[in-house]
């Protein structure tokens, strides 16, 4: 028994001696670190574990329960396929980064109390960053700034939802919220939303993911959004705006993908489309549902990570990930064009593959409830439709066949090929034998998938998918591969940024420079000005008004009135004339009982004489 360990602990506190190994120990140690991990999920029993107090708040490290065992095992187990795959890779600032946002990753999915999950939800957005900028180019640092930036804005909606919640409630529980809780709740949805990459919060996730190292973008596809998903499901389930917005999800990002000439863009957008379907399932929230949402997780995972080893292989060996720069590897990369294949029938939902064993659970759950979902199931085929066209059928044609761009290269590194060849073993086998996966899942499963219907269905949707692709390839009604950025939401706040920026160095910045000027420059001189002799500026004060009047109107002797005026300037200030302390006594004690009387006959006036139940003296 070694659950003594708090999971997060094992990747991150390991993830310090990484610097210190060299040669074959330090990849040895890297692969050990995930198999420490499993064993210690293995041999931990559900419950509490790893708690204690903070300011009078129960901190929990380990809530280990039907929920959160299935998304533990799948992201230590992509994290040691990510690190198979990275150990060509002589950087440890990549390696020590991924095993830092693994173990954010596995420390959100245990925590049982807000303050731990804002913890390692910042630790998540940090360690992520570095993936991005490891690849060292002037547009995966501008995409990094942007990244942190947008998930620094997302942690300061959750940590204001986080408070106002705990202030209302006087619990730290990290448990489920639902929308009842009114601003709170939204806040924090929002937080988590943007993780999620739900729409209009998504591009982010386009803008980083393809600037990433080409091993940093396989920890990049596995852990943020999925860590999303999973506490949506924690927090959020039954929640119906969810259904609109997974909804939504699923289907806008395909017409994005078709346009995208950036295969690891296409990728993102299909990452997007994928957790539409575990947006919608949380939102149903059924038992049917929600085993979908962790199934399909759970399965994502793993094909998305096949798909972006698959062209990180085609990056790695020919520096090109554009559509209109490859096509023909396939002739000396024939093992990767294999695994890429894979992860595109499985993300397709092939049967026989894991994708389908998952993303059925959701559809179903959809048809199996009244209005609005037969709408929603309607979206959902239609996304299922999709990802035939871009994920299914774009990625591998265009990256492996296709027509031939003349280039020659062979298979990336053996730990490469491994890695990809694990993954996809693993998408066949959940896909030959679920039952594996439906044991591990939250409620009991009583659920199906080869049926006549099922597999019928899906495979008409598939072939009529493939179909119309060929159909639009050879009639040239297919969108054209061009060298060209598409816009998405983020173009306003992209744009919106270099407005306000404008308006804060031109406009703005001259305001600022006359209010410096007349507050901190002409005021002070002013005053400084009258206080060297108040009477005799006092003087000058009302004499340069005097002549004002005087020249605008035409009246009087304005003449004399300026002569005057020169000389006083001229003197200005000439000595004060100071008073006996006899003098200025007198005059402090008249105006003193000036202001005593006054006083007096302010309080007869508005309470009669009366102060209480007594009377003025």
């Amino acid at each position: 028994m070694i659950n003594s360990i708090p999971p997060a602990a094992i990747f991150i506190v390991g993830a310090l001696f990484i610097p210190l190994l060299k040669g074959k120990l330090k990849s040895a140690y890297m692969l050990f670190l995930p198999i420490l991990a499993f064993l210690n999920l293995f041999f931990t029993p559900e419950g509490i574990h790893w708690f204690f107090d903070f300011l009078g708040y129960q901190i929990i490290l380990g809530r280990v329960d039907k929920l959160s065992i299935p998304f533990g095992y799948i992201f230590i187990v992509i994290t040691f396929i990510a690190i198979l795959y990275a150990l060509q890779v002589k950087d440890d600032v990549q390696h020590m980064a991924g095993f830092f946002y693994a173990g954010s990753a596995l420390g959100i999915t245990f925590v049982g109390d807000f303050f731990s999950l804002f913890v390692f939800w910042e630790i998540l957005a940090i360690a992520s960053t570095f993936l991005i900028w490891s690849r060292r180019t002037p547009t995966s640092l501008q995409a990094g700034f942007r990244y942190i930036l947008i998930h620094i804005l997302g942690g300061l909606f959750l940590l204001a939802g986080i408070i106002i919640y705990v202030h209302n409630t006087g619990s730290i529980e990290f448990a489920h919220v639902g929308l009842e809780g009114g601003l709170s709740s939204y806040l924090i949805l929002i937080g988590f939303a943007l993780n999620a990459a739900i729409p209009p919060f998504h591009p982010w996730l386009v803008d980083a993911y393809p600037e990433a190292t080409v091993t940093g973008a396989v920890f990049l596809s596995a852990f943020t959004t999925k860590s999303a998903v999973y506490i949506l499901a924690r927090t959020f389930a039954g929640a119906e705006v969810l259904i609109w917005c997974g909804a939504f999800m699923t289907v806008m990002p395909i017409f994005y993908a078709l346009l995208e000439n950036d295969i690891r863009r296409v990728l993102s957008y299909s990452l997007i489309s994928q957790g539409g379907f575990m947006v919608t399932g949380i939102g149903i929230g059924t038992t049917l549902a929600l085993n979908g949402t962790v199934s399909h997780a759970f399965c994502c995972i793993m094909y998305q990570a096949l798909l972006f080893m698959s062209v990180g292989s085609v990056l790695y060996r020919t520096g090109k990930i554009k559509c209109t720069d490859l096509g023909g590897l396939y002739k000396t990369m024939p093992l990767s064009a294999l695994f890429c294949i894979i992860g595109a029938l499985s993300i397709s939902a092939f049967p026989l593959f894991n994708g389908f064993v998952s993303k059925s659970m959701i559809v179903s759950a959809a048809a199996h409830e009244n209005w609005p979902l037969p709408v929603i199931w309607f979206l959902l085929k239609l996304a299922s439709a999709g990802v035939v066209f871009h994920a299914g059928i774009k990625v591998p044609y265009f990256t492996f066949f296709g027509e031939d761009s003349g280039l020659r290269t062979k298979e990336p590194p053996l730990n490469m090929l491994l890695a990809m060849a694990i993954a996809s073993f693993l998408c066949i086998y959940l896909g030959l034998f679920p039952g594996l996966l439906y044991d591990i899942l939250p409620y009991p499963v009583d659920y199906v998938p080869y049926t006549g219907d099922h597999v019928m269905a899906q495979l008409q949707l598939l072939i009529f998918g493939a179909l119309a692709f060929t159909l639009m390839i050879l009639s040239g009604v297919y969108p054209a591969e061009l060298r060209a950025m598409n816009l998405d939401t983020d173009w306003f706040y992209r744009k919106g940024a270099r407005a306000f920026l404008w308006i804060l160095n031109n406009p703005m910045s001259r305001i600022g420079a006359v209010f410096s000027r007349v507050f901190f420059e002409t005021i002070p001189g002013a005053l400084s000005w009258l206080t060297k002799n108040p009477i005799e500026a006092a003087l000058i004060v009302g004499d340069t008004i005097l002549f004002i009047v005087l020249k605008i109107t035409g009246f009087g002797q304005a003449a004399e009135v300026k002569e005057r005026l020169l000389k006083q300037k001229a003197h200005y200030p000439s000595p004060l004339r100071y008073w006996q302390a006899s003098k200025a006594i007198s005059w402090v004690i008249v105006f003193l009982s000036f202001f005593l009387l006054m006083f007096y006959i302010w309080l007869i006036g508005n309470f009669g004489g009366q102060t209480g139940s007594g009377r003025l003296l």
